[in-house]
């Protein structure tokens, strides 16, 4: 099996399937488009799925492919071995309702073989073993015999089903999945994917939309039956690479070389070191992605430029153990940039030094509070070992001390406190979050629900501006914007939002433009009261919690916006006049105040 490099990779994968009549549709955004449900993408196909479900006519055809970069950080804690991260790659390849199991069964066993080198000896595959409702997959079974695996190496399991939830009316089916051993070193004489020294490796899924799911498990034949492929990217490449690390792939090779050069360590030198390599390679190559990304966000302190922040901090936390600073964390997001993903993905050189010039903005405000958090930190366990060295707990109070006064996630505080040997009451730490947040709202009880100091047409207007204004700064500025503050007198709104950055002449003038033109649209604004799971379900916005009450309004402006909102507002955008923004300034760490007014 001869070595290949990522760039070579990624070419066999989109030249084979576009031998065999795929399309390349390219990678679509990292972050959630809204309707998934879900704050990253995290999987190759998630942006197929109306097509998939037969909603839609693909403009590329029935035969697609790409490799689809993906964003996962539920098992952010495990980052660190050789296998988790947190940015990964897809690749895939779909049948929308044209070929199905002989075909892609021939050609998933043809790619592993004659393109990637496996001994196909070697090659294992699982199938689905079938229950009361539907029979064994024996067809998938039969035709992977014929292609070339050997029977011994055909298991058939009952985890080998897909489904979408377990939706009513969605497609479900069975799925093939393909394994390889890490080593030749078998643990013993029936040493195969079922034993428990983890020898195998998954490297591929092919899932057969072949039913529709009816309830009660009861299912039926698919009129459109569907092919969805997702090989992982790093993990082949790990085993085309000759190694089991998915870090000593040339993925990482340049920023693993940047660190061991600057620290003067080695990778593998030892467990602690290697991990925090390993985090810092990770976070910093996800924060690229994010940032860089065509939908690209920042930090800050709410959604996914929350995880972005995470993300980011942790990483410089394990920069400084190891030795590094600003200047390294620039090396290794270079490496990825100029590098590594120069072809694959353009537009991380196009915004090459915007993206470098954020990531050392986070990094120069992590600095300041992170020195004077760690003393108190480490005052915080150096009075508890003193003073009371029976508890083993930080308290939920002390917890949000440290998030409050000194920034510190706490996310940090428990893994800082993990190292020490202590549990951190996160139950109380949320209960004094709750408090404080409370405490907030008290304090501005002066004003009436929506940021309103008095209620008459006129702050009516206004706050209907305020939704097309949030509105127009997701369009033009980030998706990730939201609502920080809003407060609106008979003379100008003023509304608060998230964004780490001076608002430009030219942006302010778009965002403008976008509200006016919205505005003379003569948009109907439809008011409706419903639950609150029904407006979540409808694609509401607004903060999905019990201040609300068990009853919602929802505000929607044609496809413009739809909120949760305590009103009053406009019945239609004809009768606000004209909007223009007369000021935008910083109003904290973060945030960025408008204030506006309707002529």
């Amino acid at each position: 099996m001869k070595k290949i490099t990522s760039k070579e990779l990624r070419k066999k994968w989109l030249d084979f399937y576009k031998s065999k009549g795929h399309e390349d549709i390219g990678s679509v955004s990292l972050i959630g488009d809204g309707e998934t449900g879900v704050m990253f993408n995290v999987a190759g196909m998630q942006s197929l799925m109306p097509y998939l479900l037969g909603k839609k006519e693909h403009e590329k055809g029935k035969r697609l492919c790409n490799v689809q970069g993906c964003v996962r950080t539920v098992d952010i804690d495990n980052v660190g071995d050789e296998t988790h991260l947190t940015f990964f790659e897809m690749m895939g390849n779909w049948s929308i309702g044209d070929y199905f199991k002989k075909e892609k069964t021939k050609w998933s066993f043809e790619l592993l073989t004659k393109e990637f080198g496996l001994d196909p000896d070697k090659i294992c595959a699982t199938v689905f073993a079938g229950n009361e409702k539907v029979p064994r997959d024996d067809e998938t079974a039969k035709l992977l015999e014929e292609v070339g695996v050997k029977k011994e190496n055909i298991f058939f399991l009952n985890d080998n089903w897909w489904n979408l939830e377990g939706t009513v009316g969605t497609p479900c089916g069975p799925d093939n999945e393909w394994f390889y051993p890490k080593h030749d070193n078998k643990c013993c004489d029936t040493c195969d994917i079922n034993c428990p020294c983890d020898r195998y490796v998954e490297i591929g899924n092919d899932v057969y939309m072949q039913f529709e799911q009816l309830g009660n498990g009861e299912y039926r034949e698919l009129k459109q039956k569907n092919v969805d492929t997702g090989f992982g990217f790093e993990r082949n490449l790990a085993i085309l690479s000759g190694t089991t690390d998915c870090y000593m792939t040339d993925l990482f090779e340049k920023a693993i070389s940047e660190i061991e050069s600057f620290c003067g360590i080695k990778y593998g030198q030892d467990e602690e070191t290697t991990k925090a390599m390993r985090i810092v390679c990770d976070h910093i190559r996800t924060s690229v992605m994010l940032i860089g990304d065509v939908k690209g966000i920042l930090p800050s302190n709410v959604g996914a430029g929350y995880i972005l922040r995470r993300l980011l901090r942790r990483a410089i936390r394990y920069i400084r153990k190891l030795g590094g600073n600003v200047e390294l964390i620039e090396k290794i997001a270079l490496s990825y940039i100029d590098d590594v993903y120069a072809e694959a993905y353009p537009l991380l050189g196009e915004k090459r030094d915007y993206i470098i010039s954020e990531i050392k903005k986070e990094v120069t405000k992590f600095e300041k509070t992170l020195e004077q958090g760690m003393k108190e930190f480490e005052k915080l366990i150096s009075n508890l070992k003193t003073f009371a060295p029976d508890v083993k707990t930080i308290a939920g109070q002390k917890a949000f001390r440290l998030f409050d006064t000194f920034g510190f996630p706490i996310e940090l505080t428990i893994e800082l406190a993990k190292e020490n040997g202590y549990d951190v009451d996160v139950e109380g730490f949320n209960k004094a979050f709750e408090n404080h947040q409370e405490q907030s709202r008290t304090a501005s009880a002066g004003v009436f629900k929506g940021g309103l100091a008095e209620r008459n047409e006129t702050t009516a207007h206004l706050h209907t501006a305020t939704h097309l204004l949030l509105a127009s700064l997701k369009k033009i500025l980030s998706d990730d914007i939201h609502q920080c503050g809003s407060n609106i007198t008979p003379e100008r709104l003023r509304f608060d939002f998230n964004f780490e950055r001076k608002v430009l002449p030219e942006e302010l003038k778009k965002i403008e433009d976008e509200v006016n033109k919205n505005i003379n649209s003569a948009i109907e604004v439809v008011c409706e009261e419903m639950t609150l799971e029904d407006a979540r379900k409808s694609g509401a916005t607004g903060i999905f919690d019990n201040k609300y009450g068990e009853k919602v309004t929802v505000y929607t402006i044609g496809d413009v916006s739809k909120e949760i909102c305590g009103g009053p507002h406009a019945k239609n955008t004809k009768d606000l006049g004209k909007f223009k923004i007369v000021k935008e300034e910083s109003c904290g760490a973060g945030l960025r105040r408008i204030k506006a007014i309707l002529e």
